[in-house]
């Protein structure tokens, strides 16, 4: 029996349209199991859709070799649609759609977790920029994030970045609006999720552990996405130690950096996501 992937929808109250998304089920896949799959939520770039990792990142063959392979268990893949860069920004309020509308249809429709110890998100480019602020703001949720070429540009994307001229980040004068995505981008997130994931001075654990963050870039990123990712690790591994990777991939801002990365992040994200929790 060989996996399964189909595009599929619902109608999401929040966007007030029919949410897209395609959906991989492994070999096997058993509605009726008792223990429930794990499922990674994958995110799409800026001005894509919910059939790139399925046709241009080739998520079905590398799921499929990963869990032959026995390198991850049998997964569940959800690769969501938006027209936003996974924020509520002025075009529509993806970020609210994904957690409110999303999450829940999921988790009533397939026989996958629905507690953080079976949830991991990631994500490529401005999925990646979405993925690690999904795991920043709700790290209660996610047991691991990965965030490929992400485009969490501080203190404000490159001239050339499609963020500039993204409706998602367009005033109504047409104007990118800087207040908006430094009010969006993780480094807003950052102190919150310290106090999260910092155990308290008696305690030993945290309530919440850290969410484990892999992230990847291509050495000839246009979008000096190197760069951004090394002061993504740098104020990441100020908060968690030990819970950080960043690999480094010959090439640009383009698929074939992400689907050589894809693998080195699933094994990673798998180290957690699955696992009970200490």
């Amino acid at each position: 029996m060989a996996s399964d992937i189909s595009r599929e929808q619902f109608t999401s109250p929040t966007l007030g349209h029919d949410y897209p998304y395609t959906i991989y089920l492994p070999r096997g896949y058993d509605k009726d199991a008792q223990a429930p799959y794990p499922v990674i939520y994958l995110l799409h770039g800026s001005f894509g859709n919910e059939l790139d990792w399925a046709t241009q990142g080739n998520l079905p063959q590398i799921a499929d070799r990963l869990i032959s392979a026995g390198h991850i268990p049998p997964t569940v893949f959800v690769m969501p649609g938006s027209r936003s860069w996974w924020v509520d920004g002025y075009n529509e309020p993806a970020r609210s759609a994904f957690f409110d509308d999303l999450l829940p249809y999921i988790e009533s429709t397939y026989n996958v977790g629905n507690t953080r110890q079976l949830r991991g998100v990631a994500g490529l480019s401005a999925g990646g920029y979405g993925a690690l602020n999904f795991a920043l703001e709700r790290p209660d949720m996610f047991a691991a994030v990965a965030a490929l070429s992400p485009a969490s540009y501080v203190p404000t994307p490159p001239a050339n970045s499609s963020a500039k001229r993204h409706p998602a980040f367009q005033n109504e004068q047409g104007q990118f609006d800087q207040d908006l995505w430094t009010r969006l981008n993780y480094t807003a997130h950052l102190e919150e999720y310290r106090f999260l994931v910092t155990p308290r001075p008696s305690a030993t654990t945290s309530d919440i552990p850290p969410v484990p963050l892999y992230i990847s870039a291509g050495r000839r990123d246009v979008f000096d996405a190197e760069y951004h990712a090394r002061v993504l690790r740098q104020a990441m591994e100020r908060i968690q130690p030990g819970y950080v990777r960043l690999d480094l991939y010959p090439g640009g801002h383009t698929w074939r950096v992400w689907r050589a990365s894809l693998p080195a992040a699933l094994n990673f994200m798998f180290q957690y996501v699955g696992r009970t929790e200490e």
